[in-house]
């Protein structure tokens, strides 16, 4: 099994004068606030243990206070832990020397900041190739890499142009390209688009998902939004009171809620929009295998299914059914299946969003066939699978109205 590429184990950070002496409080259960009513300290983080694979984006998100930004701010110790492990590639980094965090601050990690951090008094170009010039590269380097990441994120000919002469967006890819530049291998994400526009900040993340199908960084971003989480993330961690209360796949955090606080989050969450077909499609239920009418009959009658999906070395060619394949098999002239007795069924992606195909899979006779990029048959969307999406929801809605009342 492949081994994390970062690594949080039993992590606490206790804000006051003495919090190795309120630690042990901690540990005992008492909850932030009793702490604070005891002692003043503030508990930021509380036991957490997480690990995050190289390659994925990795949402941690919270309401204010919540102990995000506390957790973000400990992958590169701008904070350091009162207790706890922080492991990158196997390197415990609370190990690390001075000289040690600083060149691992300049090469492994970058940062993108909620408020863009750019130098007022440097054009766009030069404040992309800041983090160059820390590493000690040549100018002509540094600014010819500096030019590739300004035209990567949609800023070519904006070069020359200081910052308060950019929209907050162009500000917000001018801080992007900068932590892109220095090639570093993870990218530190605080609410880089929590100060933007709700159009402009779409607009981000589709950047940020087109640019990480590219690039796969290792992309730890926080946000108090759980619409962008589950729109960016590949795993997702919510955070309460310091505590980690649930992490996992969009798909599990949504349809699996672990507790009351979890659940409240998700309550009002566009399934069909969130959820996308991979989350809930199936195996084939039968594949046809065979080009003659007579095999594929054969096949047909060997299974519990009055319908199946044929396929070919050239992938899914059609939707076929024991009806139209007993009345082919009466013609002489027919042997082999052709395209004219297919069903018309449409064909889906698993990319696609719930909402996007809810019609066809609804209104369909049949379970949609699922086909990747290079036509093959990945699986099939069931009307049914769709149906307790929503069921679900309207059946916990229900027992909230009736504990109401």
């Amino acid at each position: 099994m492949t081994k994390p590429l970062i690594k949080i184990s039993g992590l606490y950070k206790i804000f006051g004068p003495k919090p190795q002496s309120v630690l042990p409080m901690v540990k005992e259960g008492l909850s932030k606030d009793e702490v604070l009513a005891k002692t003043g300290h503030t508990v930021g983080l509380k036991d957490i243990n997480l690990e995050i694979n190289n390659g994925e984006i990795f949402v941690i998100m919270g309401l204010s206070g919540s102990g995000k930004s506390t957790l973000i701010r400990h992958f590169n110790r701008l904070i350091d832990p009162t207790e706890g492990r922080i492991d990158v590639e196997g390197t415990d980094v609370m190990q690390f020397a001075p000289k040690e965090l600083e060149e691992f601050r300049r090469h492994k990690m970058s940062m993108v900041f909620q408020r863009f951090g750019l130098l007022p008094h440097r054009k766009v170009i030069d404040n992309v190739a800041y983090g160059l010039e820390i590493q000690g590269l040549d100018k002509t380097e540094r600014l010819a890499k500096a030019t590739e990441w300004v035209e990567t994120v949609g800023l070519k000919g904006y070069e020359d142009q200081y910052p308060s002469q950019l929209s907050g967006g162009q500000q917000q890819r001018v801080g992007l390209a900068r932590a892109l530049c220095t090639d570093a291998e993870i990218l530190l994400m605080d609410e880089a688009f929590s100060a933007l526009d709700p159009l402009i900040r779409s607009e981000m993340q589709d950047q940020l998902i087109e640019l990480q199908e590219k690039l796969h960084k290792t992309i730890i971003f926080i946000t108090h939004d759980l619409d962008e989480a589950l729109r960016i993330g590949d795993k997702i961690a919510i955070l309460k009171d310091g505590e980690l209360v649930q992490q996992g796949t969009p798909d599990e955090i949504l349809l699996h809620p672990a507790t009351d606080y979890v659940e409240a989050f998700v309550k009002d969450v566009n399934r069909a929009r969130a959820l996308t077909v991979e989350t809930v499609m199936q195996k084939p239920s039968l594949r046809i295998t065979t080009s003659t009418i007579e095999g594929a009959l054969r096949q047909m009658r060997k299974s519990e299914h009055d319908y199946g999906y044929h396929v070919t070395e050239d992938g899914y060619q059609g939707l076929i059914t024991e009806e139209t394949l007993e009345e082919a098999s009466q013609d002489d002239a027919i042997d082999n299946i052709e395209p004219s007795l297919y069903e018309d069924v449409p064909t889906i992606s698993s990319e696609s969003a719930i909402e996007e195909v809810l019609t066809e899979a609804i209104s369909s006779d049949y379970s949609l066939p699922v086909i990747n990029e290079d036509g093959e048959l990945e699986g099939t969307l069931e009307k049914e699978k769709v149906a307790d999406i929503f069921s679900d929801k309207e059946e916990k809605d229900e027992k909230e109205e009736i504990k109401a009342s």
